[in-house]
């Protein structure tokens, strides 16, 4: 297991992504912290990919330790600033570092890869995609378990009776992703 996949684990056992942000400063971890017009997305480069991007309501403790000029970062921001822009984006193509999941995990966030820009679809639309119809719990659990929130696109799932469902990020930002996407805003209150 690599140095920043046990911090990851860690973190996770402590509760979240406000506390990989403090264990990653505490350990001196790479990271950067994007300022999204809807609140701090950490994002933690790994090589030649992404291993966390997730929202975070704490206050960095420093800058950022890895320079935006880090190949994979500079292609996320860009991407990021131009979904924030009101641009439609396909994040697939940015590696993203999923091998600490459960087969079941991976299984899930590849299947929600594939919604595209500006649509939704429900829990039990991907158990059916997996061809686990009677997942959809275990798939809820999944999706908050994603460790790549935007770049795989979980605020697209929700429930089959169109309620919201959740989203680690808070219900509140996963409005107005929805919203910035094209989506009826009033639709999801």
């Amino acid at each position: 297991m690599s140095k920043s996949n046990s911090l990851e684990t860690t973190a996770n056992a402590l509760s979240g992504d406000d506390s990989l942000r403090r264990l990653r400063n505490a350990f001196d971890m790479p990271g950067f912290c994007y300022e999204s017009p809807i609140g701090q997305i950490d994002l933690i480069p790994e090589e030649n990919c992404i291993l966390n991007a997730s929202f975070s309501e704490v206050e960095p403790s420093s800058k950022p330790t890895v320079p935006s000029t880090h190949p994979v970062l500079a292609r996320t921001i860009e991407l990021l600033d131009r979904y924030f822009a009101g641009g439609s984006v396909d994040f697939a193509e940015i590696p993203v570092q999923l091998a600490y999941g459960t087969e079941f995990q991976q299984h899930v966030w590849k299947t929600i890869q594939r919604i595209p820009y500006g649509k939704v679809r429900s829990y039990q639309w991907i158990a059916d995609q997996i061809r686990r119809p009677k997942s959809a719990r275990a798939i809820g659990n999944a999706v908050g378990a994603n460790p790549v929130s935007i770049l795989i696109p979980c605020h697209r799932v929700i429930r089959s009776n169109g309620a919201l469902g959740g989203y680690g990020g808070g219900l509140e930002r996963k409005r107005r992703l929805l919203a910035l996407e094209g989506q009826d805003i009033e639709r999801w209150k």
